[in-house]
């Protein structure tokens, strides 16, 4: 954490982040008609939150999911999702996926990752997990450049 005042782009830019909130609106509404489960919508978030070390958005999008009934315990074991069975085919290719995209510097979203994806979920998911996590991804950069504060 640094004690450096941060211009908070959102505010210094106003009509970007009205954009970018408009775009959250067409993503969720995309999610919604490709039947993804608004739960998994939530675990989009948190881990691409995650592994993007945004306090703000895991805070926020942690309590969502717990509002919309969310189990505690798969929120607790999301980073190691992998070596658990608390999450479905579907869950598992969407948070492949949305690693894969947040962690893009690491090589691209490979045919071996997209592949992974495309065995359990349809085009229409591919396509509304690929915009949460780019969606995601931009909001972690908005909130993490402007360090948006998260009271302890």
């Amino acid at each position: 954490m640094t004690n450096t005042q941060r211009v908070s782009i959102d505010k210094q830019h106003p009509a970007p982040y009205k954009a970018l909130m408009a775009f959250a609106m067409e993503v969720e509404k995309s999610a919604t008609a490709a039947g993804l489960d608004p739960l998994l919508v939530e675990l989009v978030k948190i881990r691409a939150s995650q592994v993007n070390g945004c306090a703000f958005c895991l805070r926020m999008h942690t309590l969502d999911a717990l509002k919309k009934g969310e189990n505690p315990d798969r929120i607790a074991v999301l980073p190691g999702w992998e070596e658990t069975g608390y999450f479905s085919e579907t869950d598992r290719a969407a948070l492949r996926l949305t690693e894969a995209i947040t962690r893009i510097s690491d090589g691209h979203v490979s045919d071996e990752d997209y592949n992974a994806a495309a065995t359990a979920l349809t085009a229409d998911q591919i396509s509304a997990v690929s915009w949460l996590a780019t969606l995601m991804n931009a909001f972690n950069r908005v909130a993490t450049t402007s360090r948006y504060h998260v009271a302890g």
